[in-house]
């Protein structure tokens, strides 16, 4: 109780003013709003978390499902061959964040079998050295990335890529790609037939359905290249990857291009990220009308307490001192409400995947089917930033609704007030 008993009295006050007080039918009412406004507010900002939470676990499965394919940083020359690439390795790795480094080539090539033809990118790799920078070898579903071997014209190619063509393991394919050898007459195009060594399946429907793999030497013989494309990084930190090319744009030697993955899917990731901003708008709308509500119970708590504001005034209360009075007591309304939205809103976004499961089997239906969405639990990354920006700005938002009840409660004039009391 002491520390009641040391509390300001606009603090005791409006700490009062929260509660019902008398319990006559306006003070329930004006209680009831008051509820009205926490639950308002608390559902606004835990439908906010919860919302940009799936948003943030989509982002994550799709980037996941791009790098078990790509990789953290590409480096490549200017020419289109790097000619010493083990050197560059070796000083790529000089940097401390680099853990693995493959070489690569990449072209384009057209695909057919009977009389279906598709355009799809080929890369050539390194079986041994692609394991370190990539994930493929993990999304090989038939066979495995090891089948590739110089000479022996084997191919790895995307699930639905096969769908496509109608192939399995072991058919075989024809690539015809448009630089012919120089040996050939006025370099017509090159016709190879490749065996289809495995499938793979990245999740992504790009790169299932363009993408191939191919040794890099029979991929250097097949674009007529004395040497590979470039390098491609792997890095300890992801996240880190734009800062670790940078890095490397100033200590690499040579006419180098450095890329790293959020510049390859640079419009994609743009994409995502204003349909993220703007469902942050739309639901802050949300949280902006519960906020708004405390306007109109302020206003009912100031005309129905103008009696009391009156008796304050009188015994020496300053208009600053009514006024903090009832912004105490929206902001501890906006508390209330903001504390409990984020309560609920990280644990709904915590657990959504086995709430949703479990709705789903109360009602027998399927939100999201693995057909179509390649997943079958919805992802949830809960962002403590974002958790602390809803929470500010529904807190910011409570405070400034209480802007104009407070400073209509501190030009009360006593004597009017109290003129029918």
């Amino acid at each position: 109780m002491s520390i009641f008993r040391n509390m300001p009295f606009e603090w005791l006050i409006g700490l009062r003013y929260t509660r019902a007080g008398k319990r006559n039918s306006r003070n329930s009412f004006i209680s009831f709003i008051s509820l009205i406004s926490v639950a308002g507010i608390a559902l606004g900002v835990a439908a906010l978390i919860v919302v940009l939470s799936i948003m943030n676990g989509f982002q994550k499965e799709v980037r996941d499902r791009m790098l078990s394919v790509l990789s953290h940083i590409e480096v490549f020359d200017a020419t289109g061959q790097l000619q010493d690439w083990q050197a560059t390795a070796q000083e790529a790795f000089r940097h401390k964040e680099i853990i693995g480094a493959a070489p690569y080539v990449l072209g384009q090539a057209m695909v057919t079998r009977n009389d279906t033809v598709r355009g799809i990118i080929v890369r050539g790799v390194l079986p041994q050295k692609e394991a370190g920078v990539s994930g493929v070898a993990n999304q090989v579903k038939d066979g495995k990335l090891d089948d590739l071997v110089p000479g022996a014209l084997r191919i790895i190619i995307g699930g639905e890529l096969a769908k496509s063509l109608a192939v399995k393991v072991g058919d075989r394919i024809n690539l015809l790609v448009p630089q012919g050898r120089p040996e050939m007459a006025a370099g017509l195009p090159q016709l190879t037939q490749f065996t289809v060594a495995g499938i793979f399946s990245a999740g992504h429907y790009e790169y299932d359905s363009t993408l191939a793999f191919i040794h890099m030497d029979d991929a250097m013989q097949l674009f007529n290249l004395q040497a590979p494309s470039g390098l491609r990084f792997k890095v300890q930190d992801m996240q880190r990857a734009p800062r670790v090319a940078l890095d490397l744009s100033r200590s690499l030697t040579g006419d180098l291009l450095i890329r790293d993955w959020s510049r390859q899917n640079r419009t994609w990731f743009a994409a995502v990220q204003s349909q993220k901003n703007i469902m942050f708008l739309i639901l802050a709308l949300i949280i902006a009308v519960a906020a708004f509500n405390l306007v109109s119970m302020l206003v009912m708590t100031v005309t129905d307490k103008q009696s009391d504001i009156a008796i304050l005034r009188t015994l020496g209360a300053s208009p600053g001192a009514i006024s903090r009075i009832f912004v105490i007591q929206g902001a501890l309304i906006g508390f209330l409400g903001t504390a409990a939205g984020i309560g609920l809103g990280v644990l709904l976004a915590q657990n959504i995947g086995s709430i949703v499961a479990s709705v789903e089997q109360l009602f027998g239906m399927k939100f999201l089917s693995s057909d179509v969405y390649l997943i079958s639990a919805l992802p949830s990354e809960l962002n403590l930033r974002d958790v602390y920006l809803i929470g500010a700005m529904a807190f910011a938002l409570s405070l400034v609704a209480t802007l104009y009840p407070s400073w209509w409660a501190a030009r009360v004039r006593p004597a009017e007030a109290l003129r029918y009391e």
